[in-house]
């Protein structure tokens, strides 16, 4: 994992680009069905930071933003369409995700929402029924 240095992501067409420094809050996968549907994939990596981290460095003018709730506002380049990350207010938290920004290395220590699983992995790491108590979630963790 290459953590510690500034890493530079981009949109799929380069219009926007961003910087993420320091060090993850956490990484992980998401398992919910908003993250499934606004990602098209089972299952969403994500590295979560402090937002004074995420920087804007190239085409804000191009981001678009859309909130489903108020706990996440997702963000996506509005030339491309290609997305970039979401801001998670409640936690306090921005969720860059982990394939824009390979160098990083993404070393996941959970999975969340996993009772919305719809893609079952069994590789030992922790999986809650939502979040951990200090994301604001029950804390309950689900058996693999």
């Amino acid at each position: 994992m290459n953590t510690g240095q500034p890493h530079t992501a981009h949109c799929f067409c380069g219009a926007v680009e961003f910087t993420v420094s320091g060090e993850p809050v956490a990484m992980g996968y998401c398992h919910c069905e908003s993250c499934r549907r606004w990602s098209g994939g089972p299952v969403n990596a994500f590295t979560l930071w402090p937002p004074e981290a995420v920087r804007v460095t190239r085409g804000a003018e191009h981001i678009g933003s859309y909130a489903k709730t108020p706990n996440s506002l997702r963000h996506w380049c509005t030339r491309c369409g290609g997305h970039l990350f979401t801001e998670h207010p409640a936690m306090g938290l921005t969720d860059v995700y982990a394939a824009l920004i390979p160098e990083l290395g993404h070393a996941p220590g959970m999975h969340v929402h996993y009772a919305e699983t719809v893609l079952p992995l069994r590789d030992s790491l922790p999986k809650f029924r939502d979040l951990p108590e200090a994301a604001g979630g029950s804390g309950a963790r689900i058996a693999e």
